[in-house]
Parts: C-alpha cells; sequence; structure tokens
C-alpha cells in the first residue's frame, strides 16, 4: 500500500490485540465498546459473570429476565402444588381443573413473596414442607434482585454517545479525521481524555498483518464536557491518513478504536468508554453541524443531542494531502 509509509511510522504495540489478521475475525471492538471476542473451552457456568452480565444488560431485558422469573417459578410452585392435591390447601372452593390451578398458582404467590393473605393455606406434611421451602427461596430472591437493582442504580457510567460516522473533513490548510462525543444525561465527567488507535489490515511476504498506529488528536484532552467535542485527527506527514483516496478507505481493512477515560465528580470516580469505526462508518468530505446555541433568553447554552449524526457533504481533494507539522 502507497499510502502507507511504514518507515515513517511508528506502530503501537500496547493494543492488547494481535498483529496476526488470520488468527482474528471482525472488528476489534464493536460499537457499544465491547471487544468482539466469543470465548469457549469453558462451560457455560465459567464462561460468564452473571453479576456482570445482569448489571450490564438492557434495564428492560433486565425487568424481563426478573418478571420471566418470577412467573416461572410460581408456575413450578404451583405444579407441585396442584400434584399434592388441592385437598391439602385448605381455603380452595374446587371447581375447573383451570380455576384449581389458578388457586394454587396466586397461593405460590403470596408464599414466595411473603404477603401470605391468609384465605388459603397448607395443610399437611407435603404441602407446608413445600410451602415453606417456596418462602425460604423467595427472601433470598429477593434479596438478590434488591442488590441487583441497587447496582444497576449505583454503578458509575461515562454516559456518553458517540457520532454513528467518522468523517474526512477539512480542516486549515488541509483535511483532518473527525468524530465528535457527547454526554447525554446530567452527570458532570472533568479530566476527559481521549486516545484513539488505528488498526489497518496490510499484507507481507503473502501473509496478513494487522498493524496498529496511534492518532495524535488536536486536543486530546479536556477539563470538563459539558458541550459536545469534536475529536481531530489533523493528517500530517506521519498521519497513516495521508496519501488515501477514498476508495482506499472503502477497500481497506481499517478501524479506529476510540477509548475514553473520565473522572465522575458525583461518583468520584474513574468511568470509561470505548467504541469504534469501520472503514464502512468513515464518510468521506463531510462537516458536523453545530450541536449547541444560546437561549431565546441569551442566559443559557442550549445542547441538542439528536443533532450529534448531523453533518453536511462537503468537497475535499480526491487524495488526502499531509498539513504542514507546525
Amino acid at each position: 500500500m502507497a499510502f502507507l509509509k511504514k518507515n515513517k511510522l511508528k506502530q503501537e504495540e500496547n493494543t492488547g490485540f494481535s498483529n496476526n489478521s488470520t488468527s482474528t475475525g471482525g472488528r476489534f471492538i464493536n460499537r457499544d465498546g465491547k471487544p468482539n471476542v466469543t470465548k469457549r473451552g469453558v462451560g457455560l457456568l465459567n464462561r460468564y459473570s452473571w453479576y456482570h452480565t445482569l448489571l450490564e444488560m438492557k434495564r428492560s431485558k433486565f425487568l424481563l429476565i426478573l418478571l420471566a422469573i418470577y412467573i416461572g417459578v410460581n408456575l413450578v410452585f404451583a405444579g407441585i402444588y396442584y400434584l399434592i392435591g388441592i385437598d391439602h390447601l385448605g381455603g380452595i372452593n374446587s371447581g375447573s381443573n383451570l380455576k384449581n390451578f389458578s388457586e394454587v398458582f396466586f397461593f405460590s404467590a403470596q408464599t414466595f413473596t411473603t404477603v401470605g393473605y391468609g384465605r388459603i393455606s397448607p395443610v399437611g406434611f407435603a404441602a407446608s414442607t413445600v410451602s415453606t421451602f417456596e418462602a425460604f427461596l423467595g427472601l433470598l430472591s429477593f434479596a438478590i434482585a434488591t442488590g441487583l437493582f441497587y447496582g444497576r442504580f449505583s454503578k458509575p457510567a461515562a454516559f456518553l454517545r458517540f457520532s454513528d460516522q467518522a468523517l474526512i473533513a477539512p480542516f486549515k490548510n488541509g483535511t483532518a479525521f473527525m468524530f465528535r462525543l457527547v454526554s447525554f444525561k446530567n452527570n458532570a465527567l472533568s479530566e476527559v481524555e481521549v486516545k484513539v488507535t488505528m488498526a489497518i489490515t496490510t499484507e507481507e511476504n503473502g501473509k496478513l498483518t494487522d498493524q496498529f498506529f496511534n492518532l495524535p488528536l488536536q486536543l486530546a484532552k479536556i477539563d470538563g464536557l459539558a458541550l459536545s467535542w469534536t475529536l481531530v485527527h489533523p493528517i500530517t506527514e506521519d498521519s497513516p491518513f495521508v496519501g488515501m483516496s477514498k476508495e482506499d478507505i472503502r477497500n481497506t481493512d481499517i478501524e479506529i478504536m476510540v477509548f475514553v477515560k473520565a473522572f465522575d465528580n458525583v461518583f468520584s470516580n474513574t468511568v470509561v468508554s470505548r467504541t469504534s469505526y469501520i472503514s464502512s462508518e468513515i464518510v468521506w468530505g463531510g462537516k458536523f453541524r453545530m450541536m449547541y446555541e444560546p437561549s431565546n433568553d441569551k442566559k443559557k447554552t442550549v445542547l441538542h443531542i439528536n443533532k450529534l449524526n448531523e453533518f453536511d457533504l462537503v468537497d475535499i481533494p480526491p487524495v488526502i494531502p499531509a498539513i504542514a507539522n507546525g
């Protein structure tokens, strides 16, 4: 690849990823920031940390899982009570099979939650034993669910959104690689740092190799993230982008990995966020639109989060020139 001047570019060695392209597949980091790695060779129970999984999954999925477990457990216990016989549950007026099962199901729910309205009660050793165990299981289950709710509520997070596309855009007397991010909640982030690394697949002696290069930013650290932040990598003569054309970017296996670290003032803790852009997510010739403006009374700045991905197409040279250093 003529545009990649290997003798002038220093490769990154601390990315944590292999440079043997035949040993890896797909992008290195998914858009949600998680490594694109599937682990094998251990059992399912050992492969996942269920605590981490339940803390990180989407809220709707988490609530649906809790609801499914709650209904499933009560259906199981209702089936056990039904097999024991409804005559071992005092207070049930026998009716159709559906009515009888619904009665034992709601008795199970009352026992599991330790509510116990008292209309229905276990009679005999078998039903009393099952209800005792169910009440114990219910106490443990709600303790675990409460801990998970607290863990999800109290877990520090960066709450950052990245633009869907990165741009090759005009910059000063040349061009630059750009993307932007914004904090979409009311958390206060300070000492925000960003590191950007390019992974590019090249062929050496008939063997595909992944090479990693640091992309220096015009501004890599800011004191606080109150508005949107456009990250700019000026394409100088030391940039791996120099000499690339639109077709080069489209036809080359490129991934831009982004790592963000910040300090959350409320939690007094460091939070991180990651994402990546591949070749198909890099737009040739674009310019981001402004995301913020003064309020009508000129007393506040209005930040439009919904404008994060808005940009205009602009003309740039067919081959990326270099901006003179300095």
